[in-house]
């Protein structure tokens, strides 16, 4: 295995040593192609034999003169020296003629009788390359090949996490089946081991997690039996002239753990078959009713007024359910709202239509919720703060989210300005009559 430090490391240092090297080819092959568009387009040395003839018959100002004016015509700097005399070029061209190498040598072309021709571009004619050109060069070779290196290594080191990152919050959301492909588990480095242990700790997590709903469903389960009997005991005490005060207060405590196993069945008989419950046309508004009727007596005992306002078009609309868990689901959230609700408060209902989706919204008068417990609202279990006061288990909420996800909607919480709880449920028209 190489681990992902050396695998960065060395794609990097390749990266810069390519850099290098191109970039000195490229300069070389410049400079070649500077001296020979030089040599081709004056032919100097037919030019040098012409000076030299010039300089025999004319004299040496004649033929400075005639190097002046091609120099001039050519765009180059043109000087005939003797062989063992270049005291008559500028120190900059002698330094470049007396270097091992050097990057842009001028031309030098051997005349008869000991004479140099020696010619380079003059700045910004013809052939000139100027210095400055060849360090673009490099730069620019430089930073394609270290940008491209960095684009492979982020694309080689975030692709894998960003699909880690995919899965996790689709795993958080629900689908437990997900987990990291076996493409990126079997790599040989670090992304590799974590996408292995991220698989295997998903895998201890969804075990516990079905162990744990396993043992809450058979212990709810189990517990239904001896709470029906022990029921009919209390009534039958009751009835032998037991002290009533006491067995109803006995009753009172059995019918409080009934109804805590039936939430908790309700609620794992929702999330065990997820969207394969049973589904037929039926009228939300009605369920609805059926929701506030029953809970009537419970509102006027807690001395709280609940309004229903009814939008007129929602009357004649269908979504795709189960009437029974809608109307749990429905149940679960006015109770919440009324248990939380003080005496001479109110809890306001109202049902509309917009955009394909029908809006139940529940509020409360209630103290509300902190913010940081808003999102932990619809977990099992879950108390919110004290100053709500709940004598629940932390299930009704729980289990109306799951009946509401089950039948493709969604569920919100949130506080309201003028205080108090509002819970929104949306659920998908089918049909509008």
């Amino acid at each position: 295995m190489i681990p992902l430090f050396w695998r960065i490391f060395i794609l990097i240092w390749l990266a810069m040593a390519a850099a290098m090297l191109l970039s000195g080819l490229a300069s070389a092959l410049l400079l070649d192609r500077e001296r020979a568009a030089i040599e081709r387009q004056l032919e100097l040395r037919g030019l040098g034999f012409e000076v030299t003839a010039i300089r025999q018959d004319r004299g040496r100002s004649a033929a400075h003169r005639f190097l002046k004016t091609q120099g001039h015509e050519l765009g180059l700097h043109l000087i005939m020296i003797d062989a063992d005399d270049d005291s008559r070029l500028p120190a900059a061209i002698r330094t470049r003629l007396n270097s091992g190498w050097y990057r842009q040598k001028p031309t030098i072309i051997e005349l008869s009788d000991g004479y140099r021709l020696v010619a380079w571009p003059k700045m910004h004619g013809q052939g000139w390359l100027e210095p400055r050109v060849f360090r673009l060069v490099e730069m620019a070779l430089t930073f394609v090949l270290i940008t491209l290196a960095c684009w492979l290594i982020a694309r080689f080191v975030s692709r894998p996490v960003r699909y880690m990152e995919a899965t996790a919050e689709a795993i958080a959301a629900g689908n437990k089946e997900l987990r990291v492909n076996e493409r990126i588990a079997a790599r040989r480095d670090e992304i590799g081991h974590l996408a292995t242990a991220f698989n295997t700790m998903t895998d201890q997590l969804c075990t516990l997690l079905d162990r744990q709903k396993q043992l809450l469903r058979d212990i709810s389960h189990d517990l239904r039996t001896p709470l029906a009997r022990q029921r009919i005991a209390i009534e039958l005490a009751s009835d032998d002239g037991a002290d009533a005060d006491l067995m109803a207060s006995i009753l009172r405590q059995n019918e409080r753990l009934e109804a805590m196993t039936a939430q908790i069945l309700t609620l794992y008989r929702v999330t065990g078959q997820g969207g394969d419950i049973a589904r037929e046309p039926l009228r939300p508004l009605e369920v609805l009713n059926q929701v506030l009727q029953d809970g009537a007596s419970d509102a006027r005992h807690r001395g709280v007024d609940c309004r229903l306002h009814s939008a007129p078009e929602t009357t004649g609309v269908s979504v795709l359910g189960d009437a029974g868990l809608l109307h749990r689901a429905m149940e679960n959230v006015v109770l919440n709202a009324l248990d939380h609700t003080p005496p001479g408060k109110a809890v306001r209902i109202s049902l509309t239509l917009s955009s394909g989706w029908l809006n139940l919204t529940v509020a409360d008068e209630g103290p509300g919720v902190k913010e940081d417990s808003l999102e932990h609202l619809f977990e099992p279990f879950f108390q919110a703060d004290e100053s709500r006061g709940s004598s629940g288990w932390g299930l009704g909420l729980a289990i109306a989210k799951d009946i509401v996800l089950a039948h493709d909607g969604r569920i919100t919480a949130s506080n309201r300005e003028q205080g108090g709880l509002e819970l929104v449920v949306q659920l998908p028209v089918f049909a509008v009559n």
